[in-house]
């Protein structure tokens, strides 16, 4: 009894399990889900490159000029206020940026136009009798152009940059130095197959050691109160002086290489 019982629940097993293969032979095959799509992630922006661009702006020029001493038929002293003259400022820079983490450094060098070539104003305190001082009219030979070679050091928070400058300045006659500081924004736009554009706000600070003015001439009369001819007043060539400049600009650059 025992083994007829066996034999029976084995074989009710053994069609069970026909019946399951047969019904899951008759079923659509399920197809493994399609791969997700691959996004490339976003390239992250880097100051890293060469760069070049122009500038435009407004410059502010002081001339420290020393009071002269003068003796002969016009004794007294001659006296140059600290002359001041802004006008307009453009040119062109090229240089090379390169970042660590946050942190940029690099080297600019730029050549400008300054139109603040400025006229002297002179006064006249004799050392005598008194009289009256005609002040002539003439112009200093302030140079209408400089340059600069920079280094800069910055922090840059993703697309944009602040920074501080500073180095050498030079023009026709004269070298000093320069410092400032400013702030650049790059921007979403690649022109002219350039790696990205940037825009900047920049202040320059420029010292000049010595002018040479080497306006010695006439630059005024001087007539006695008591009357008779004007004397001419003539001034020494000088070159002791010092000349400073001051410089905001706006500045558009195109950085090419590393993105």
């Amino acid at each position: 009894m025992r083994k007829r019982v066996l034999s029976l629940l084995t074989g009710v097993a053994g069609v069970t399990l026909a019946a399951a293969a047969a019904s899951a032979a008759d079923l659509p095959a399920r197809a493994a889900p399609p791969p997700a799509p691959f996004v490339a992630a976003a390239p992250i922006f880097t100051w890293t490159g060469f760069y070049g661009g122009v500038n435009a702006g407004w410059g502010w020029r002081g001339d420290d000029e020393e009071s002269v001493v003068l003796g002969g038929a016009t004794p007294g002293t001659l006296v140059f206020p600290d002359n001041g003259d802004g006008g307009f400022t453009g040119g062109a820079q090229i240089g090379y940026n390169y970042q660590i983490g946050s942190f940029v450094i690099g080297l600019e060098t730029d050549i400008q136009w300054a139109d603040t070539d400025e006229a002297e104003d002179v006064r006249f305190f004799p050392a005598g009798a008194p009289g009256t001082f005609v002040p002539g009219e003439f112009d200093n030979n302030l140079s209408d152009w400089f340059g600069t070679v920079r280094a800069r050091a910055g922090v840059a928070f993703d697309r944009v940059l602040i920074y501080a400058t500073g180095g050498l300045a030079y023009s026709d006659d004269t070298t000093g130095w320069v410092a400032g500081g400013g702030v650049e924004w790059a921007l979403p736009v690649n022109w002219f197959g350039s790696a990205a554009v940037t825009f900047g706000i920049e202040g320059l600070w420029l010292s000049f050691d010595e002018d040479d003015d080497d306006f010695n001439g006439v630059v005024g009369t001087f007539t006695p109160a008591g009357g008779g001819a004007a004397i001419p007043v003539v001034a020494p060539t000088r070159g002791d002086n010092e000349n400073d400049f001051f410089v905001a600009r706006a500045k558009l650059n195109f950085k090419f290489g590393t993105f």
